[in-house]
């Protein structure tokens, strides 16, 4: 927790430290468990503490935030959630993907976790049923898989002549094989050829690009993961050096050149994740609290970006796009 000077309201005398202590010790402590890196969520952290704001919660307030960061070694997350355990946090909340909440639950059957999840928490068993969890976590899901097939439709419509599409996915994200499988089944629908590719560190991320490059496949679909959340800048400057049109996940990548984004708003995610974590502090039980799906998704097409590539996108799609980057 960051150490900060708790100034008395009447006199502007300093409180000495054994009430400083006093003060910081009677405060609920919220354990942020994380297979990602503090750098690369900073911005979604500011989200979480806004809803948590948003429930009567202030950090060094009434509340104190213990964060453990992975920076994406997956096999220290055990630890860091035992540690937070250990500590007695009133609530963990488990981001940065599946290991980050199986550690979690995996260390505690007792403290109340809210989990960020981009797959089916039925499906990979953190909970019975999305309306009544049953356990003790519950939380915010985005539904990765279900929109895959929408952002694949619409790299099609947007280079309807590409024949050959590839597709990007961490081989260490649990949930990849369900991913490659959902993908395979939207791509025989639409009568493309997929090429599933995986890269799990950086000198995959530029071996990749020249793969696509060599084999010359038309477009990139790149499945959402915290790796690759985190080498944002790195696979973004990929696709414009090897002229690939490339269609993500979130508005960031976007804004950061990205041709077209599709999906939910992650920092609108963290940040019901701060207000479900709130309510729990005031009593709600995991239990019984839904895990929420996100409902609104956007759609970003960076016009900078297409003309780059030279591509004309369709004024259809144009008219569809909740936001334009020119």
């Amino acid at each position: 927790m960051r150490r900060r000077d708790f100034i008395m309201g009447v006199g502007g005398s300093v409180l000495s430290p054994h009430v400083a202590w006093a003060q910081q010790a009677s405060m609920s402590a919220i354990g942020f468990l994380s297979g990602a890196s503090a750098d690369a969520w900073a911005p979604l952290v500011a989200a979480f503490r806004q809803g948590l704001g948003e429930t009567g919660y202030v950090e060094g307030k009434n509340v104190t935030l213990r964060f453990r960061w992975a920076d994406y070694r997956y096999e220290r997350l055990p630890g860091l959630a035992a540690d937070l355990v250990r500590r007695q946090a009133a609530v963990i909340v488990a981001t940065g993907g599946p290991p980050a909440i199986r550690a979690a639950m995996d260390a505690t059957q007792t403290i109340p976790i809210v989990f960020t999840i981009g797959a089916d928490p039925v499906q990979q068993g953190f909970v019975t049923s999305l309306a009544r969890p049953g356990g003790n976590a519950t939380g915010i899901t985005m539904f990765t898989a279900q929109l895959l097939k929408k952002r694949l439709q619409l790299l099609h419509e947007l280079i309807p002549a590409a024949a050959s599409i590839a597709a990007l996915i961490n081989p260490q994200n649990p949930a990849a094989q369900s991913y490659a499988e959902e993908l395979q089944l939207a791509a025989n629908s639409l009568r493309l050829k997929l090429h599933i590719l995986t890269a799990s560190n950086e000198r995959d991320l530029d071996a990749t690009f020249m793969t696509l490059k060599e084999r010359r496949i038309d477009a990139l679909l790149l499945v959402t993961d915290p790796f690759f959340e985190n080498r944002r800048d790195q696979h973004v400057a990929l696709a414009g050096r090897y002229l690939i049109p490339t269609i993500y996940a979130w508005r960031e990548d976007a804004l950061a050149g990205g041709l077209i984004s599709y999906g939910t708003s992650i920092q609108g995610l963290y940040r019901q994740a701060g207000v479900y974590t709130g309510k729990i502090l005031k009593g709600a039980r995991p239990a019984e609290l839904p895990v929420e799906q996100a409902t609104k998704v956007e759609l970003v097409i960076n016009l900078t970006t297409a003309k780059a590539l030279g591509l004309t996108v369709p004024q259809s799609l144009l008219a569809r796009a909740d936001e334009v980057i020119e």
